[in-house]
This record gives structure tokens, sequence and C-alpha cells, in this order.
């Protein structure tokens, strides 16, 4: 099998350095900047603990010189997908699949969803992203590890190896509950590389409660620059995030996604990760573009769509939003 990672920072260089160094596929990557460079002359780098893993990289800057794969996983930050969406068709072939391992709602969630269209105004303005990668080629993926970039071609793993994968189902198809052959080849896949990876029955459930916790630790983070544990021990704070993951169960129960759990249990799962850094506050903290559209603004689009009342997720996304333009990085919209 050949696959390529597109965004080898540090989900896509944890992901893309585990299978490589697993020697069960042909593992490529397109890259730019000193990323590129750094692939070029040392190869892929992990640590894991006391260890560096390390294999050899086969990347370029024009998917062109690539050609053909069998799977291509998309590890950027939502903001950038609508530019790699353009650049991607050398790479795809009749059969090629396209694995997006990125946080937040996606660009294909609402697809063949009663009273939505086919993409989402935050995530996909214009329809470029859909119009450029089809539907039917897309294996869908939740994400539970952190991971960091050291330096350009350097990953740092720091918790966490579960990947959930399943098919984004619509109509009929999401009501029999069968794994298809496609996704049990890439939790074989993932698997032999060490990962904890899962075949699920309904990814968009998968989806939305990792959103429902992301959705406010994220953007908190980033506006205070405080771990998650300090996040929480802050009475007025926590209740807040109670009250916009409110918000977002309420929608999720209107879209086939119901949570269980109510907020304090989450915040209780959550507390257990201990003095954590978000990956909206590192972004924060270096001053990179924040991934606000796919974790916040994407929610708050489909609670106006269904006239739900998100005040508490409306105020989050404006507040974050202003301090990341008053800070000079935006969010890449």
């Amino acid at each position: 099998m050949k696959v390529c990672i597109i965004g080898a920072g540090a989900i896509g260089g944890f992901i893309g350095t585990r299978l490589a160094a697993s020697g069960s596929c042909e593992v490529s990557a397109l890259a730019r900047g000193a990323t590129l460079q750094a692939l070029r002359e040392h190869g892929w780098r992990l640590r894991m603990a006391d260890t560096l893993v390390k294999a050899p990289a086969l990347v370029a800057s024009d998917a062109a010189e690539l050609g053909v794969h069998d799977l291509v996983i998309i590890a950027v930050k939502g903001q950038a997908l609508t530019t790699v969406a353009q650049v991607l068709s050398p790479l795809l072939g009749p059969h090629t699949l396209v694995m997006p391992a990125m946080n937040g709602v996606p660009w294909w969630f609402c697809a063949g969803q009663p009273g939505f269209g086919a993409t989402l105004d935050t995530v996909d303005p214009g329809g470029h992203i859909a119009a450029a990668i089809e539907f039917e080629r897309v294996v869908g993926c939740v994400v539970h590890a952190s991971a960091s970039t050291l330096e350009p071609g350097v990953v740092q793993h720091r918790m966490g190896q579960g990947l959930i994968i399943g098919d984004p189902k619509v109509g009929a198809q999401a009501l029999d509950g069968s794994i298809s052959e496609r996704v049990q080849r890439m939790v074989s896949l993932l698997s032999g590389a060490g990962f904890d990876a899962k075949a699920s029955h309904n990814i968009r459930d998968d989806i939305w409660y990792k959103l429902w916790g992301n959705l406010t630790m994220n953007p908190v983070s980033a506006l205070t620059g405080a771990t998650a544990d300090r996040i929480l021990a802050d009475p007025l704070v926590r209740g807040f995030c109670s009250a916009a993951m409110l918000e977002a169960q309420a929608i999720g129960a209107r879209i086939g996604c119901p949570i269980a759990q109510s907020p304090e249990e989450r915040h209780a799962i959550t507390a257990k990760l201990g003095a954590f850094k978000t990956s909206m506050l590192q972004d924060a903290e270096a001053g990179r573009p924040l991934e606000l559209d796919a974790i916040v603004g994407a929610v708050r689009e489909i609670g106006q769509r269904l006239d739900l009342p998100t005040p508490h997720i409306d105020a989050l996304l404006g507040l974050t939003r202003l301090m990341a333009s008053v800070k000079g990085f935006g969010t890449g919209t």
C-alpha cells in the first residue's frame, strides 16, 4: 500500500513516522519549507518517551512528483485545507481513499443529512473542498493522541495512541451498523504500526463526542493561556464551559449524535489528563492562526440552521476570534 501524508507536523509526523517505521507500507509526504528540508535531510523522526524513532522519508513539495497513492492522510489545520484540496489531485486514482486526521467538524459532516446542504460555510466556503475530494473517497478518523513539533521534522509524542476509523455513512447505510472492508483494512494497517486503532459503526458520533470537549477547552485555553487543569479548577470558567457544552449537546441530539454524559462527567475525564496544553493553546503561544472555525464556528453554524440558540458558544467564538485578531495571528480565514 502507498500512503501519502499531507501535513507532516505534530499528528501527521506521528502517524507518518509510525507507518514508515513499521515497514508495512510505502510512506511519502507532501510538505514545504523547513519541514520539507528536514524530511529530505533526516527522514521521519519521532520522540516517544526516551526513544527516537526514525525512518527514511520520500518527500516532495509537488503532488505530481509523488503520483497516485492508495491512501492519502490529511493532517493539516482546518484553515489550510481549502488550499491543500486544490493541489492533491495527482495523488488521487480511481480507488484512492482520503482520511482526514483533523480536529473539529470535517467538511463532509452534514453531507446527506436532512435539512443540510453538502457543505458548511465555516469549514468549506464555496464548497471547494467537497468538489476536490469526492465524498465516496472519504474515510473518517478521530485522533485521540497528543503530540507537538519540537522543530521542523521532529515530533514529540505526549500521550495517547488512539485512532477511531469509520465510513461517513448516510441514509440506509447509517442504519445497518456494518463495518466496511476498507475500514477494516485501515484499522489493520494502523494497528500494525502500533496505534490503538478501532473501527466505528458511526464515525459522526465519535467526531461529535471529541468535539464536545475540544469546543471549550481549546478556545478557553487560547484565551487565557491556562492549561486544562486550571480551567477546570475555576468554578466560573468551568460553569461557562458546561453551559456551552449543553448547547452543543442539544445540537448533537437533533443531528443524530446524542451524548449520554453530562458536562461534569466529561470534565472528570478531562481532569485525569492533568496539566496539558491544548493544540489551540500551543498555536496561540507560537503565534499561529487558530483552528477556530472547525472547532467552534461550525457548531454555531449547525445550531443556526436548526434554530437552536447558542449564546455561550457565540460568546466564546467572538471573544477568541477578537483576541486572535488583536494579537495578529487570526484564525486563517
